[in-house]
């Protein structure tokens, strides 16, 4: 079921969690007033399936949402069909491990575009994705996949192809990280930006959309070819506070995960600031 609100959390377990697991992350999580928690697969899958059940039964205890970030070393657009394969099986097994922890939402680095045309980087990765879902839909595997708008010019995953994706595939829906668009582009970093990224959100996806969002923020580093690294809010020139003004404008419900290095303290800040206006 979609949030009733709009929702705080951190990308892993936080770091003042005394155990190393997500069982005590999710514990912690909810001792910080968080509202959930995205389970970080991004070196790979080593959850079990009784595992995943313990961190299930956990989040559901804590009422804390959970959502699954798959591995880091995906390229659906590989030409070696190894490679590929390959890519494709990281993203089911997050999936499957994700939705035993009762994960709705799976978000995916999609690809790199090499020497390929961005025009037929998007055919392959679309093909691929389409693949994917019908597999996990003929499997029972439920939770969503959600291909993130990436921070560096060479790789596959600007707004408007994810969005994209999002509307021709059922099964695909946007993971809306607000600091890359902004190391990738050098701008995005307004409230009438901002704005504009939600409206072409709600244009292209239906409001509905709105009300199920999955999106990343977090202070970030970045030059001429886009991100470099992440950073804490206050290092970063990344305009926080604006885009909380534009999600409430738009009454944007649905998780939003901290990235930044120190966590816990930035998804603070951001909830803090949310309520605040």
């Amino acid at each position: 079921m979609p949030p009733k609100k709009l929702l705080f959390g951190t990308a892993g377990i936080p770091e003042s969690t005394k155990g190393n697991n997500s069982v005590s992350g999710i514990e912690r999580v909810r001792e910080l007033n968080l509202d959930c928690m995205e389970l970080e697969f991004v070196q790979g899958i080593r959850m079990s399936e009784k595992g995943a059940r313990n961190v299930m039964e956990a989040a559901n205890k804590e009422k804390i949402v959970l959502s699954v970030h798959a591995p880091y070393y995906v390229n659906l657009n590989s030409s070696e069909e190894e490679k590929l394969n390959a890519s494709k099986e990281r993203i089911y097994q997050a999936a499957r491990i994700g939705s035993l922890c009762g994960a709705e939402s799976i978000v995916l680095h999609s690809a790199f575009y090499q020497k390929n045309s961005k025009q037929n980087t998007y055919c392959r990765v679309s093909k691929a994705l389409q693949e994917l879902v019908r597999q996990l839909r003929d499997e029972g595997i439920s939770p969503v996949l959600r291909p993130e708008t990436m921070g560096k010019r060479t790789q596959f995953g600007t707004l408007e192809e994810v969005l994209s994706l999002s509307s021709e595939i059922e099964g695909i829906m946007p993971c809306l990280d607000f600091s890359h668009m902004h190391a990738r582009a050098g701008k995005e970093n307004s409230y009438s930006e901002f704005m504009t990224i939600l409206s072409k959100v709600e244009e292209i996806l239906g409001k509905e959309s709105l009300s199920n969002m999955h999106m990343h923020i977090s202070g970030i580093e970045y030059d001429k070819n886009g991100e470099k690294k992440h950073m804490t809010l206050k290092e970063s020139d990344f305009n926080y506070p604006e885009i909380l003004r534009a999600l409430k404008e738009f009454k944007t419900k649905g998780l939003l995960i901290c990235e930044s290095p120190n966590l816990e303290k930035d998804a603070l800040v951001l909830k803090k600031n949310y309520i605040a206006r």
